[in-house]
């Protein structure tokens, strides 16, 4: 845990650690969609281990907390973050949840019904679709802007970008 804290500081640390929660409560989240089709499911066994594993994440996080660590500039230390770059980061973040959601959605869904929907020229189906690639673009772009400006707040609080006299 040491090495980890020290490579990628304390919020970094967490971050990555909360992948031992969040992917059982996803399969959960899977498995509970399909239960009541596909009795084979058992999604109160993937609730239980990501309910198991998120009280071992907050002991982890307890760990993580009384971690020493090595003075230095990291890429996602809060503390040592600007506000401009807490705010890219966060922004990048929301647009990286909004793009998620939106793949979730389109691998989970029938699509069959659309394509019919579609060519009966209703104004109806034909206005989802749009509203549906307007937030695909919509989330790409808000990826690529606060991406790029996050990244340029870091290069600015760290002075990465000025050549070493």
């Amino acid at each position: 845990m040491t090495r980890l804290v020290d490579r990628y500081g304390r919020t970094g640390a967490a971050a990555i650690t909360s992948a031992i929660w969040a992917l059982p409560m996803a399969a959960w989240a899977g498995s509970f969609d399909l239960s009541p089709i596909d009795q084979t499911a058992y999604p109160r066994v993937a609730l239980a281990i990501g309910l198991v594993m998120l009280v071992a994440w907050f002991a982890l996080l307890v760990w993580i907390a009384k971690t020493p660590v090595a003075p230095r500039q990291r890429r996602l230390d809060l503390t040592q973050m600007s506000q401009s770059e807490k705010r890219w980061t966060l922004a990048l973040i929301a647009f990286s949840a909004g793009l998620i959601g939106w793949l979730n959605a389109a691998a989970t869904v029938d699509w069959g019904p659309v394509g019919p929907a579609l060519t009966s020229g209703k104004v109806g189906p034909i206005l989802f679709v749009a509203a549906l690639a307007v937030f695909l673009g919509a989330m790409l772009a808000g990826i690529a802007v606060s991406w790029r400006k996050s990244r340029r707040a870091y290069v600015e609080r760290t002075g990465a970008g000025t050549p070493s006299a």
